[in-house]
């Protein structure tokens, strides 16, 4: 299944810090062609539990008015993952009271080591009232990497560490549902900002 992915994954192993990026997520700035399909998707629909509401089905859709950012990644993560939601963070930051139309969701691919206690510290270390979301249900899971074009892989390899692959991508939703943004891994802060600055400016 990866080996047919359009999309490109950083690979993540809990006992290195260096990340394997592709050329297209390391071409920070840069258009996305192969990420192109994926634009205008419609993900409404997807409805993943809230960890920090009690397991309460939470939709990938913005608010009227507002912008919703989805990361999918796990806490284990030892750069790919931090370094991402640091920079929405200071994106965040930059934007004063207008980031307060922006919410942001976090999807563990890793549910198995990521506890619900887990997801909801990690993300509130990088963003105050976010949505951790965590679903058991692996077609669930499946299901909502597939709306987003985005994909990952949990593999126990043989010294017992655990090598993990995912799509190491932010997506912006609109409160139609639809995905309005997709930024690659290293995108600037001040891209970020720019971006949902614009997207939040009246039609």
């Amino acid at each position: 299944m990866l080996a047919a992915l359009a999309l490109v994954v950083s690979a993540c192993s809990d006992d290195s810090s260096t990340p394997t990026l592709s050329p297209l997520d390391a071409a920070v700035g840069q258009e996305l062609p192969t990420n192109a399909s994926v634009l205008g998707a419609y993900v409404g629909d997807i409805a993943l539990p809230d960890v920090s509401a009690g397991g309460e089905p939470f939709a990938l859709v913005a608010e009227p008015g507002e912008a919703l950012v989805v990361y999918f990644g796990f806490t284990a993560c030892p750069d790919v993952c931090p370094t991402t939601l640091s920079d929405l963070s200071r994106a965040l930051d930059e934007m004063g009271t207008a980031a307060d139309r922006v919410d942001v969701a976090m999807v563990t691919i890793d549910p198995e080591r990521d506890f619900d206690a887990t997801v909801e510290a990690y993300l509130s270390a990088f963003v105050e009232g976010g949505h951790p979301l965590r679903t058991g249900d692996d077609a669930e899971l499946r299901r909502a990497t597939d709306a987003f074009g985005a994909d990952y892989s949990i593999i126990a390899t043989e010294d017992d560490s655990v090598d993990v692959q995912h799509t190491a991508y932010l997506y912006a939703v609109d409160d139609d549902g639809n995905i309005a943004i997709v930024w690659p891994f290293g995108a600037e802060p001040d891209r970020i900002r720019a971006d949902l600055e614009d997207m939040l400016e009246p039609s």
